[in-house]
């Protein structure tokens, strides 16, 4: 009876442990994303907000994107986005005129949000929508740079406009991408020596000896890739710096400090 008992007792407190594991951290982009997919804003703006469709009537003949260009014909802050998302309608546009006829004048016409959605899913779409604007890149020259070769390197095509998305990934221990800016990434990169071990050599000694990481890794539908040789003289010193920056206050897109939190989890 005892050592049944003692087997339960390890069996459950062994599924506490995985579940604690397996548990969801999307930071607030990523909710956003995928709240933004729920809600149907992408009907309009496009897939993931990069393609606008055509607005007959209007002047500017179509929806805008999230793209920076775009954006910042409409919105140059978080706080002028969050505006649209609430009211569908900035303060500013509000009270001018031309605006109101080119509204009128539109077949479609951006709804507002308010009393549809909770004031923390508003904060998770302004979170989207500013990182796809990116409106906040770093001023330091290495970050920076680190930034533009992460691009250039595609790690962006997994992890997001500036590594901060979590791209959905069926297989892998969490069903996503970690971004770079979540609470998931201490886990997986302790310091600057692991985070070069993954860019090198698309995973970890630590991970590489751990038979539960690996058999998550290779049933995962996305594998970090080896960059190895492709990489030039500096770039994992540079992408580091980056990652430090994305992960210190400056590099928040968030419109409160609670944004910063993001060990919040969303049911997947």
């Amino acid at each position: 009876m005892r050592v049944a008992l003692g087997l339960l007792v390890l069996l459950v407190i062994g599924g506490v442990l995985l579940a604690l594991q397996v548990q969801p951290h999307l930071p607030a982009a990523e909710r956003g994303r995928r709240l933004a997919e729920r809600t149907g804003c992408f009907a309009c703006h496009g897939p993931g907000g990069k393609h606008g469709v055509a607005n007959p009537g209007r002047n500017d003949k179509t929806v805008p994107d999230f793209d920076e260009d775009d954006m910042m014909m409409y919105a140059k802050s978080t706080e002028v986005i969050r505006e649209w998302i609430e009211d569908g309608v900035s303060k500013a546009k509000a009270n001018s005129e031309t605006w109101k006829e080119q509204r009128k004048r539109g077949a479609l016409k951006m709804p507002a949000f308010e009393r549809r959605l909770s004031r923390k899913q508003i904060d998770d779409l302004t979170d989207y929508v500013a990182v796809m604007a990116e409106m906040n890149e770093p001023e330091d020259t290495l970050a920076h740079h680190g930034l533009e070769r992460a691009e250039a390197l595609g790690c962006v095509g997994c992890h997001g406009p500036g590594g901060r998305l979590a791209q959905r990934n069926p297989g892998s221990l969490k069903g996503y991408v970690p971004s770079w800016d979540s609470a998931d990434f201490p886990d997986l990169v302790h310091d600057r020596a692991e985070f070069g071990e993954w860019v090198e050599h698309g995973i970890s000694k630590r991970f590489e000896k751990n038979s539960f990481a690996r058999w998550f890794l290779r049933r995962a539908v996305l594998h970090m890739p080896a960059f190895g040789e492709r990489l030039a003289p500096g770039d994992v010193d540079a992408i580091w710096a980056y990652v430090g920056w994305l992960r210190s206050p400056a590099g928040s897109v968030s419109l409160t400090s609670a944004h910063r939190d993001s060990t919040e989890s969303e049911s997947q």
